[in-house]
């Protein structure tokens, strides 16, 4: 009796097949190679990351001033293990990649992980006028608590700031898959080469996207669907995109952007102080101070078929 679970006699062509199409596309498979980062390893990296950062909100919560200097004293080694695993990983497979040498690869990448953890006390003191700013700009919210325990604009912001340190000390690929975690967790997607500055805030978050030559100044606030992105994309006489350029917008000190707004291109700059409302679309630089939004739009009203005047559910056809 044919068992319906076994491939049987179709196996060995379909599996000739499959691997032929590896073979056929180099830019999809990672077959004999040597060295990958590893997803896993660098979201436990953010998991750690947290647990640091705030500490009895994340992982072990029966922390005293009596034990803390222990249980940081365990993380710290596990995070540097880890970091100096991944950053290593990182190293090999950039170098693997361009056909390099890697004997430092190893070696750069303690120097990286030593570096980035001496930066963890400035990153926390950033963070915690980070948590304020969300406490601060949103009413809703009942505690500092309650944004740490609870805000999708915080949590993308935090792994974002540690992302952005690996991205200012030049570690490939890592940065991008930290914040490609926060991402998909918070519908928030922020490159690790922004450059935001101190106090700021995502409320709601959902659907914001801040491109990676974009320039975020102190105390600014950002509600959902807000995008902050390229304009264009030009490529060289061979038809590939030029990388490397500043292609998003610079938003100046004490901005707020409302929903869903639209600020594009490298040249467009969002003066300090300025005020953008929700659905805007712009691409032209904004003075500081000024406040730009859309005209109420004109809605149109019609009742129902047979509807007669004088019954409460007729609505006469009229525009708002």
């Amino acid at each position: 009796m044919n068992d319906p679970h076994n491939l049987g006699p179709a196996l060995p062509p379909l599996v000739e097949r499959l691997v032929a199409s590896y073979f056929a596309d180099p830019r999809t498979h990672h077959v004999e190679k040597s060295y990958l980062p590893s997803q896993a390893g660098i979201i436990g990296i953010c998991e750690l990351l947290l647990e640091l950062t705030y500490p009895a909100y994340f992982g072990r919560q029966d922390l005293t001033r009596h034990n803390i200097s222990y249980h940081v004293g365990e993380l710290l080694p596990r995070l540097w293990k880890q970091l100096c695993t991944e950053i290593s990983r990182c190293l090999h497979h950039e170098a693997e990649e361009r056909g390099e040498p890697a004997d430092t690869c190893a070696r750069q990448a303690l120097r990286l992980a030593r570096a980035f953890l001496d930066a963890l006390p400035d990153v926390r003191a950033m963070l915690a006028e980070d948590v304020q700013a969300h406490y601060d700009g949103d009413p809703a919210a009942a505690s500092t608590s309650e944004v740490i325990l609870a805000y999708p604009g915080l949590l993308a912001i935090t792994i974002y700031r540690y992302a952005h340190v690996l991205h200012e000390l030049r570690v490939p690929k890592m940065p991008r898959i930290m914040t490609e975690h926060a991402h998909r967790l918070t519908g928030i997607d922020i490159h690790p080469g922004a450059r935001i500055g101190r106090y700021f805030c995502i409320d709601h978050g959902t659907g914001v996207v801040i491109g990676e030559t974009t320039v975020i100044g102190d105390n600014c606030k950002l509600y959902q669907g807000v995008t902050l992105g390229a304009l264009s994309f030009p490529k060289d006489e061979r038809g590939r995109v030029i990388r490397g350029y500043k292609r998003h917008p610079t938003v100046g000190n004490n901005v707020t952007i409302y929903a869903n707004a639209t600020i594009l291109g490298g040249e467009t700059v969002i003066g300090d102080g300025a005020v953008i409302g929700g659905g805007v679309f712009l691409t032209q630089s904004v003075a500081p101070g000024h406040q730009v939004s859309l005209g109420a739009p004109v809605l149109r009203v019609r009742p129902p078929p047979g509807a007669q005047p004088g019954r409460a559910e007729f609505v006469p056809d009229f525009a708002i």
